[in-house]
């Protein structure tokens, strides 16, 4: 009979997509307390491997993977190789869910009653709006482009106290998107976006030293430092090794650090 195997929670690492399948890394923590005698258990990330099929029907994105809880449901494999599985273990998955936000499901509850409430007050508005006096239709074809003109101001307030809050917003998500990177790291670039000198593809950087960083990568879903790159050309001045283990796992996306090029 085959193992069977459940996982819960949010992906750790960036999507990888392959020609059939696509794969993501996660990770569960053990039993906070173990039986009289014996270790406790630790974290163990694990890999998993879903046909594009299936993903595709879940409404997942690259982006959204990385926040979205889901549930996972398949078999354990220890088949995969090891550069394509740098989870502990594999895990082919049969069955995919996205589960509900509980944040999300009481928004909603609060935005239905709201709504309601508004429909049940919408007709005692109007009918105070159909019952214009005489004075005030005297009056109008004067005040009518004065009044244009208030509404225009209004409008104009309004979008500039839309677009301070928008951008406020975009400054926070990003700074809240670099914190969670390497210290130093000033932005995130596009890993396709990034141009090596032929002077560092000449080299190989020490195995072990790669691995350790490997390591360090599975474990936190992160490099362990921001890659150096010259503003403007994009041109990598500074961190090989780390390019290296991206391009080995993988990521979409690479912290970095500006060097300014000299006038």
């Amino acid at each position: 009979m085959p193992h069977k195997i459940t996982l819960t929670g949010s992906a750790t690492g960036p999507l990888r997509e392959y020609d059939r399948y696509v794969a993501f890394d996660m990770r569960e923590k053990g039993s906070p307390s173990a039986p009289k005698g014996l270790k406790k258990s630790t974290f163990i990330s694990y890999t998993v491997f879903v046909a594009k099929k299936a993903f595709n029907k879940t409404g997942l994105t690259k982006k959204s993977i990385m926040h979205e809880k889901i549930l996972i449901q398949g078999e354990p494999t220890l088949d995969i190789p090891i550069d394509e599985c740098p989870g502990e273990v594999g895990v082919i998955c049969f069955q995919i869910t996205v589960l509900p936000n509980k944040n999300d499901k009481e928004k909603n509850q609060s935005d239905a009653k709201k709504e309601t409430k508004q429909e049940a007050s919408a007709p005692s508005q109007e009918q105070k709006n159909t019952e214009p006096t005489k004075q005030d239709e005297e009056q109008a074809p004067v005040s009518q482009p004065v009044a244009n003109e208030e509404k225009k101001e209004v409008k104009a307030v309004q979008l500039e106290v839309q677009q301070a809050p928008t951008e406020e917003k975009k400054a926070e998500e990003k700074k809240t998107t670099l914190s969670n990177q390497p210290k130093g790291t000033q932005d995130l670039l596009n890993f396709d976006d990034i141009i090596v000198p032929e002077a560092f593809l000449k080299t190989r950087p020490n195995p072990e030293k790669t691995q350790k960083v490997i390591d360090f990568v599975k474990r936190t879903g992160r490099l362990d430092e921001p890659l150096t790159i010259e503003k403007g050309s994009n041109v990598l001045k500074d961190g090989y090794r780390r390019y290296v283990v991206a391009k080995t796992v993988k990521m979409d996306k690479v912290p970095v650090v500006y060097e300014y090029q000299k006038s």
